[in-house]
């Protein structure tokens, strides 16, 4: 019998603060921009539940799409009580506008596979 992943009420992933840095010296020529986001997880749900890993589909403008998936979030197993929440910031580099989204997996308490999906929102170059 397969297991299935729970949607678990509760658990909500809010983007704090998204920067724009461009042409900074680390930076790729062909991806010469980059996107600092900052996000938090908020455990409202009723159980503690531990965010084993995450998954990101990045939809650039010129219709490609990458999709990163791995272990861990910033490199951390995330366990959250219930009221409790987890903050952290990581990266994007680009060369072109793109729109992401995402999810956040793991377990509950009880051993029961859950996630809570990451709000879409834009990374965009700005014109000036």
């Amino acid at each position: 019998m397969a297991s299935s992943t729970l949607e678990l009420p509760g658990l909500r992933v809010e983007l704090d603060k998204l920067v724009y840095r461009h042409g900074a010296a680390e930076l790729p020529p062909d991806r010469p921009h980059a996107f600092i986001y900052y996000l938090t997880i908020h455990n409202k749900a009723d159980r503690t539940v531990t965010f084993l890993g995450r998954k990101w589909v990045v939809e650039h403008a010129d219709g490609t799409q990458l999709v990163i998936e791995g272990d861990g979030i910033v490199g951390v197993s995330p366990r959250l009580a219930p009221g409790e929440h987890f903050s952290y910031n990581s990266y994007h580099i680009s060369g072109m506008n793109a729109r992401v989204h995402g999810s956040f997996h793991g377990v509950d308490e009880h051993g029961t596979r859950i996630f809570v999906r990451i709000p879409r929102f834009d990374l965009e170059i700005p014109t000036e």
